[in-house]
């Protein structure tokens, strides 16, 4: 058992996982994501990581620098050792990198540039066009979508936890 109290991944933490694959996240960087997400206090060293995950080192370095590339964790200096540990933000990780993300921004502008490089009126320029107004479509909508999340989030987090099903 590692200093985060997990000795292996949860079987439901690696479908997340398998599922995070399935849409498209790479495989390394979401199995950490989520050993990160069901440690006891969201922040895992990278040998601890190397354990659960029964990974190498050079997989799970990749996996963690791939992590704070996009902004899902970051570094935190131990005073005293020369490990680092990676944690997740201790805001809400999801709504802050969504907030900051400028994928969309940038998805809309090559859908744009795409359209004008085809010829007006056909299928496949009204096809990319849509692809980019969906795009500004989301940028106006998820700032107000995660705003209302923030607002379910505190009635969640106050709520009563239900109990642990009997066996």
């Amino acid at each position: 058992m590692t200093d985060s109290g997990i000795a292996r991944m949860p079987d439901a933490a690696e479908t997340s996982a398998a599922v995070l694959t399935a849409a498209g996240f790479p495989k390394m960087p979401a199995r950490s994501l989520m050993a990160l997400v069901v440690s006891d206090d969201g922040s895992l060293t990278a040998a601890e990581l190397s354990e659960i995950l029964g990974a190498s080192a050079a997989a799970v370095s990749g996996a963690v620098r791939y992590l704070q590339t996009v902004g899902f964790v970051h570094r935190v200096s131990q005073p005293g050792s020369r490990r680092d540990r990676y944690a997740l933000p201790a805001n809400a990780w999801y709504v802050a990198s969504l907030r900051q993300n400028p994928v969309y921004q940038r998805l809309a502008e090559l859908a744009d540039s795409t359209a004008s490089s085809l010829p007006e009126g056909s299928p496949a320029r009204t096809r990319v066009s849509e692809m980019g107004a969906f795009y500004r479509f989301l940028m106006t909508r998820l700032p107000a979508l995660l705003d209302e999340w923030e607002h379910m989030r505190v009635k969640v987090q106050a709520a009563p936890t239900p109990p642990e099903p009997q066996a």
